[in-house]
């Protein structure tokens, strides 16, 4: 390392991976184990060492810290109201402040992105990346995994509670699964939890750990924002950065850049680099290095609108765990070939943003797993201190509505099940007077949460409005790829944790053959 006019600069890095987020955690692990390859990670935020961190019951507050980016979306233009949405930002990124559901998208969430021209990333292409990622003893190891870093598992033996959630559902008809985070099946079943010894395990602990770290040719830098990446002749040859004290820096790249830091921050950064939509770039008086449409377009999330409801005679939940331990995936009337709703229990009151707290309860969540509506990332300002404008434009289908209109009622045929009576008390949300199709929807709407999945910002395909190609190579450009939640062609039916995992060794593999 060298100063230059005031720059910290650095050259002679094979790799140089952007974010240690969940992606970037596994990269900076898996390509660092040859010794001869010399590798960069370098992440916007710190180390996180808060005991609310590592606490697996205080994800609520963890998200109330400085490893979330504190985001908001623009305001919505179906609901009129600007969504908070959760961005990990520190080693191990979103894995160190999400609720630490470990869950697989069912396979036609996969076999679908081989629809839309991703071939060969289907569910029995990504199955041996999914299995390389965790250990997980409990569970069928023709499926799952026995040898990765992720140790998984159900949190704990059902208590009361949840075997009363369970029975509700099989009342209103819905199957038990046995391995519901498997990718194989529909139904209602445990969820596993990255909790281990009573703590969370998020990517930087099961892949960072202290011997990762001694590796002399892994080189970690926290703290550091990068501003853009740098160009020479169409390829991507390093990147500048600032850091938290106000130091600038620039670091060269011999071979490859790989873009880890999210459905937002991926975008924003190949927008800031010169690499996006034409028009939006000039307008910013950003350089153009490669004109690609795709570049922040193609956003789209997982909307949430709970049921909650007061104690009954057995009084609240007993908390524990993450407090989500069971969850369905079923189909609503609307669902054409695949499960479209998620249903999760809460041993918490979770009202929607903007709604007053409620001091003790439950909740069960319907989620609808493949939106239709898109959105974008788009640059506000060429400074990388600016926040970007995220617009997921959540329910500008009305089908979108609709099938969070059915979630409801489907969620809530299992919350007056007969197995409940002793847990439910009052049904607050949205209440129990609110049963037509346009009061639902009126709920749903005025309920907008967001599960703080974004995807989709750098889609993988080979079509025009791609941005990176089956081997996660940026279109146009070279030395530069993407491997994180932004470049699914369409979010999958469950949380997307477990998924970027795969992408992330997948991607590693692509690196190294």
């Amino acid at each position: 390392m060298s100063v230059l006019g005031g720059w910290l600069v650095t050259t002679g890095y094979d790799v140089v991976v952007v974010g240690a987020g969940t992606a970037g955690c596994v990269l900076a692990s898996r390509l660092s184990a040859d010794p001869g390859r010399r590798v960069l990670l370098i992440e916007a935020g710190r180390r996180l060492t808060e005991p609310v961190i590592h606490r697996p019951g205080a994800w609520p507050l963890a998200r109330l810290t400085e490893a979330n980016w504190g985001e908001n979306t623009v305001t919505q233009a179906s609901t009129g109201t600007s969504i908070p949405l959760a961005r990990g930002r520190g080693l191990g990124g979103s894995s160190a402040i999400n609720a630490m559901a470990f869950i697989r998208g069912h396979r036609s969430s996969y076999d679908r992105w081989v629809d839309e021209g991703a071939s060969g990333w289907g569910f029995d292409d990504l199955l041996p990346f999914f299995k390389r990622s965790e250990t997980a003893p409990r569970r069928d190891p023709a499926l799952r995994g026995s040898g990765g870093p992720l140790y998984l598992a159900p949190a704990l033996a059902p208590n009361d509670w949840l075997r009363a959630c369970s029975a509700a559902a099989a009342a209103c008809g819905h199957p038990a699964a046995s391995d519901i985070c498997g990718g194989l099946e529909e139904g209602f079943g445990a969820l596993d939890n990255n909790i281990v010894g009573g703590a969370r395990q998020s990517a930087a602990d099961a892949y960072l750990t202290g011997d990762m770290l001694s590796r002399p040719n892994l080189t970690v830098l926290p703290d550091a924002v990068v501003g853009r990446l740098r160009w020479a002749h169409g390829r991507c040859v390093g990147l500048d950065y600032r850091t938290g004290s106000g130091r600038s820096g620039t670091v060269g790249c011999l071979g490859e850049v790989v873009l880890c830091a999210g459905a937002v921050g991926s975008a924003a950064l190949l927008m800031r680099s010169g690499v996006g939509p034409a028009g939006n770039l000039r307008a910013l008086d950003i350089p153009v290095h490669g004109e690609l449409a795709g570049v922040g377009a193609n956003l789209h999330d997982h909307p949430v609108s709970p049921l909650i409801y007061r104690p009954g005679a057995r009084g609240a939940p007993p908390g524990r765990a993450n407090h989500a331990e069971l969850v369905g995936l079923v189909r609503t009337c609307f669902a054409h070939g695949a499960p479209d709703v998620q249903v999760l229990f809460v041993d918490l009151p979770i009202p929607p943003p903007g709604f007053a707290s409620v001091p003790a309860g439950f909740t069960i969540r319907p989620s609808i797993m493949n939106p239709i509506s898109r959105g974008t990332v788009r640059l506000a300002t060429a400074d990388p201190a600016t926040p970007p404008l995220i617009d997921p434009n959540y329910y500008a289908d009305p089908l979108d509505v609709a099938r969070m209109r059915e979630g409801l009622r489907m969620a809530r045929a299992i919350g007056e099940a007969a197995a409940l009576a002793p847990w439910r008390g009052v049904e607050l949300l949205p209440g129990p007077d609110i049963r037509d199709d346009h009061q639902l929807d009126d709920y749903v709407r005025r309920s907008l949460g967001s599960y703080s999945h974004p995807v989709g910002t750098c889609r993988m395909g080979t079509d025009s409005a791609s941005v990176v190609d089956l081997r996660l190579r940026v279109h146009g450009v070279s030395g530069v790829r993407v491997a994180d939640a932004s470049i699914m062609p369409s979010i999958i039916s469950a949380n997307t944790n477990a998924t970027v995992y795969a992408i992330a060794e997948r991607a590693a593999t692509m690196l190294t053959s």
